[in-house]
């Protein structure tokens, strides 16, 4: 007689739109820095997210900056992503998250959003141009990502989108947090934050599946599943879950995140590397180490003893 084994019911929940928002009538938002008139386009850097990113310059002191104009007639669901991340640009100040230097809401309702300018670009970037990175170059990438990451949690801010393409990079090799668009500031401690927002490719299990892996959740162990990927993608050249050069599509990657094995790091990488990537990927997200315990960490304090 043939066993019938009962499978186990998973809750696993598919992603939600629209993302969830401030209120559309929301007005504290709006800053009232006003933007100068001196500024001069020097170039497009990008596009998205309903508006584009400039190369500036101040024509007085020549100073240059990255200016973000979102237009007028952006959907409703972005321009409210674009005032969070107004919100969230205007109560923090760490070396170690990009500077905003001043925000405006225009009379033609244009938002206009002026911050440092990274001349390198991203990690990503840096991955393309110049191949895998070292365990001594991820050390200190590790230091100042983690650095950034204990500062907003601290403020209690989740960033939700932790990825190589968000890290900013300059010719000094400054790394700063960026694009606030969809993060979320917990009003209370224990406010619940797994909803499907940010990359897919790079959340956490209990985002997916947060009756499984998410008992004892705190929303901010999220970011640090998303800093042990971006790490491994670095040192390795491709996504971690994956073979190189797959194109995942959500199944793949909830299948992989989930129900896959952990990712296989070389026999010759360090063995605080290997704890450290350990530490940051474990899917019981009450077990994952934080941002301020990861700073003690062998791995990062190579690096952060010569800062």
């Amino acid at each position: 007689m043939a066993l019938v084994q009962k499978r186990r019911q998973l809750s696993l929940h598919l992603p939600r739109c629209p993302l969830p928002l401030p209120p559309a009538t929301t007005t504290t938002t709006t800053a009232t820095t006003t933007i100068s008139n001196e500024l001069e386009k020097l170039q497009v850097l990008g596009h998205g997210n309903g508006g584009t990113v400039y190369k500036v310059q101040n024509k007085k002191n020549l100073k240059i900056y990255a200016l973000k104009h979102i237009h007028a007639n952006t959907d409703s669901t972005t321009r409210r992503q674009i005032l969070r991340e107004v919100e969230i640009l205007r109560r923090i100040d760490s070396p170690y998250v990009i500077n905003c230097h001043g925000i405006t809401e225009r009379q033609d309702g244009d938002i206009q959003i002026l911050m440092e300018y990274m001349d390198v670009g991203t990690l990503e970037t840096v991955l393309k141009t110049t191949g895998n990175f070292s365990e001594k170059v991820l050390s200190n990438v590790a230091f100042q990502v983690l650095n950034g990451l204990s500062y907003i949690h601290s403020n209690k801010i989740i960033h939700r989108d932790i990825k190589p393409a968000n890290m900013l990079v300059n010719s000094s090799f400054e790394i700063k947090i960026s694009d606030f668009g969809v993060s979320k500031l917990m009003c209370r401690t224990l406010d619940p934050c797994n909803s499907y927002v940010g990359t897919c490719a790079y959340m956490s299990p209990e985002r997916f599946d947060p009756d499984t892996y998410g008992r004892d959740y705190n929303g901010y162990a999220a970011d640090i599943w998303s800093l042990g990927l971006t790490l491994l993608e670095l040192y390795m050249g491709h996504f971690p879950l994956l073979p190189p050069g797959q194109r995942p599509d959500w199944a793949t990657l909830m299948c992989a995140i989930c129900f896959g094995d952990s990712p296989s790091l070389p026999e010759n990488v360090s063995e605080d590397f290997r704890s450290f990537i350990q530490c940051c990927l474990q899917k019981d997200s009450s077990k994952r180490w934080t941002a301020s315990e990861l700073l003690s960490h062998p791995f990062v304090m190579q690096t952060g003893n010569k800062l």
